[in-house]
């Protein structure tokens, strides 16, 4: 073996993306010790993205202080390379940051919009924004106004909208921020596609594990179909059914509308940045993976995404997971050669998580052993 590519998504809980680059290289050299290793660790747009983005691409770590979900003083980090800026909206607006007084009805992007700001005065032309891990049910309405987006009450008075207050907007004036973002390319690294409100939408669906209750749940979604009125109304712009726009408390709708950004698949935003067909020149092989294959895994994941491209250029695909549903198989259709679970015991996951690392080691020690006896065989 010349060549290969490390690629993974993270295990969610257990083990971070480079923590997994690590030890699967470790494992290739250890058989193929002139082996060229090229590692990318992948963060899906939440905790962990600008982490693997500057892990993965040489750049810049930014630290900016901004508001956090409850406008108090934070100081968080964004990626800067070259002209583009990566930004992680859980490190302003993430779940961890409000343990133990969770409330998606007043907490704020507020924060998120000052990362994008700062990024914007700091010549970045083009913005990447990881939706994923947030606290938030605002429809990206804090960072609207960060960025200089005015939302005006039925008595003409400028407010910040919040979640439980959206239903207060009766105009929306976004004049400031389109000329700030002007050539400004922005998109959104989005990996769902929940529409903005409704059984499916942000608050029926995330909400819940943000901290609302079932009042609050349906409160949160009504005026959530108020802002998509009022967005029509005053931008002549249709959010609510935008596949992503319920993603992050709506943050995806926000960001289309007020932003005019695209949401797009993570993984295809990291393939298209780091020129992947480039880098599978001459590979032999590429191990991937993420915490559960299964049907979603489908829709355009960490795994489908690298297997669908590496499959074009005849590179085999190896997948290593935690778990595997029943419906992981159709994986193969889509350019995966073999999926290897690391759960080597019959053990519930809150004792298995514990062995993550030992039992991904002696998996792809498993794996590089028969690759190896198959490469002496020829």
């Amino acid at each position: 073996m010349k060549k290969c590519v490390i690629i993974p998504d993270s295990f969610k809980g257990t083990i971070s993306s480079i923590e997994i680059c690590q030890l699967i290289k470790s494992k290739v050299l250890e058989y193929y010790p002139n082996c060229n290793v090229v590692t990318i660790p992948v963060a899906d747009g939440g905790e962990g993205t600008v982490d693997s983005f500057l892990a993965a691409i040489k750049g810049e770590r930014i630290s900016v202080k901004v508001s956090d979900p409850y406008k108090e003083s934070l100081l968080c980090d964004y990626a800067l390379i070259g002209d583009i800026a990566v930004i992680e909206m859980a490190q302003a607006a993430g779940l961890p940051l409000v343990t133990g007084r969770e409330n998606p009805a007043v907490t704020t992007t507020y924060g998120v919009g000052e990362l994008i700001k700062h990024a914007i005065l700091n010549g970045c032309k083009e913005i990447i924004i990881g939706l994923g891990g947030s606290c938030t049910n605002d429809g990206g309405t804090g960072m609207a106004a960060a960025l200089g987006t005015r939302f005006f009450d039925d008595n003409g008075e400028e407010f910040i909208p919040t979640g439980i207050s959206l239903n207060k907007i009766k105009h929306i004036d976004i004049s400031y921020t389109k000329e700030l973002l002007k050539g400004c390319k922005i998109t959104a690294m989005c990996d769902i596609d929940n529409p903005m409100f409704g059984e499916n939408g942000a608050a029926y669906v995330f909400s819940p594990q943000k901290g609302a209750d079932e009042n609050m749940v349906k409160l949160l979604d009504q005026n959530l179909r108020i802002l998509s009125e009022q967005i029509y109304k005053d931008l002549g712009i249709c959010v609510s059914d935008l596949p992503g726009s319920g993603a992050a408390g709506a943050t995806g709708a926000g960001i289309a509308a007020f932003l005019g950004g695209e949401l797009k698949s993570g993984i295809q935003i990291i393939l298209d940045l780091i020129h992947f067909e480039e880098v599978l020149k001459d590979a032999d092989i590429v191990f991937t993976g993420e915490g559960k294959i299964d049907g979603q895994s489908l829709r355009g994941k960490v795994v489908i995404g690298v297997s669908e491209r590496a499959s074009k250029q005849g590179v085999p695909v190896v997948a290593v997971v935690g778990d595997i549903a029943d419906d992981a198989s159709a994986a193969y259709d889509r350019g995966v050669s073999a999926i290897f679970s690391i759960n080597r015991l019959a053990i519930p996951y809150d004792k298995a998580r514990l062995r993550s690392k030992q039992d991904l080691s002696a998996t792809i020690n498993d794996i590089m052993r028969f690759v190896k006896f198959c490469g002496n065989r020829k």
